[in-house]
């Protein structure tokens, strides 16, 4: 049997009740952490994951938190120190888009974007942070004294017209990343990025819901398939995990090569 890389340790995970956060939920539950379910408003469905993480013999509990909230976020550490006295990983993933062509996008679409994608992990991370120092490594455990995991997309580095909000989101997580890291590696905390590209989820189900959609999405994908939820999750634990122990202030684009600027491919 493999071992279980997470053993002995806890997670929170934002924006967890579906998509990438449920995919990263699940993998790092069967990986042996014990999982803070987070959601802004879908409840059930954290539950739902909850039973399941549960039923496969791991310990889950569901937390509502907006996380652009500073309130509730420090009450989402607290219940989760409250069921499992530590805290090991956070992983940053809650995210939204309200997208609109730029001369279009109200002030509303603007804010409520940065301030989930961006402040959100802000928020998240200064606590992760505080907690991890105060900690510190837990022998036996893992070699680091926490690992934050910040949620992006191919989009912080990707311009993405009719997105603006969304891609001014990402390319700040890329430098809020790389800053914290810098900041906190001497504290041996770690902490990276994971740029998703196209991940069959519900918050982009147009684009791969029907042949014709799906196929006009593989053009921008050299390796010809489109993402999966548990592709992330299995790059999340292994990178919350003492394999990617020297690993910090970087991100990995998991994207099939959609990175590599197909459209160049016949030179341009």
């Amino acid at each position: 049997m493999e071992q279980l890389k997470l053993k002995g340790q806890s997670a929170i995970i934002t924006g967890a009740d579906s998509g990438i956060g449920k995919g990263v939920a699940l993998a790092m539950a069967a990986a042996g952490a014990k999982i803070t379910v987070n959601y802004a408003h879908n409840g059930d469905a954290a539950q739902e994951l909850v039973d399941e993480i549960k039923a496969s013999g791991g310990e889950a509990i569901a937390v509502q938190a907006d996380v652009s909230k500073e309130h509730d976020v420090q009450n989402m550490f607290s219940k989760h120190l409250d069921a499992f006295g530590y805290l090991d990983i956070l992983v940053n993933n809650a995210g939204l888009q309200k997208d609109a062509a730029f001369v279009d996008m109200t002030l509303e679409d603007w804010n409520t974007v940065i301030d989930v994608n961006l402040t959100g992990q802000f928020l998240c991370s200064r606590e992760a942070a505080k907690l991890f120092i105060k900690q510190g490594i837990r022998e036996g455990v893992s070699r680091a004294a926490g690992k934050i995991i910040c949620m992006s997309s191919v989009h912080e580095v990707i311009p993405w017209a009719g997105h603006v909000n969304y891609a001014a989101s990402k390319g700040g997580i890329s430098l809020f990343m790389k800053s914290v890291a810098q900041e906190l590696a001497p504290h041996k905390i770690r902490v990276t990025g994971i740029g998703p590209g196209a991940i069959q989820t519900p918050i982009n189900k147009d684009a791969w819901e029907t042949p014709e959609a799906l196929n006009k999405l593989l053009t921008l994908i050299p390796y010809k398939r489109i993402g999966k939820t548990e592709d992330i999750g299995l790059l999340a634990t292994w990178l919350a995990s003492d394999e990617a122990d020297y690993i910090t202030g970087t991100t990995i684009f998991i994207d099939g090569g959609m990175t590599l600027y197909p459209g160049f491919v016949d030179n341009g």
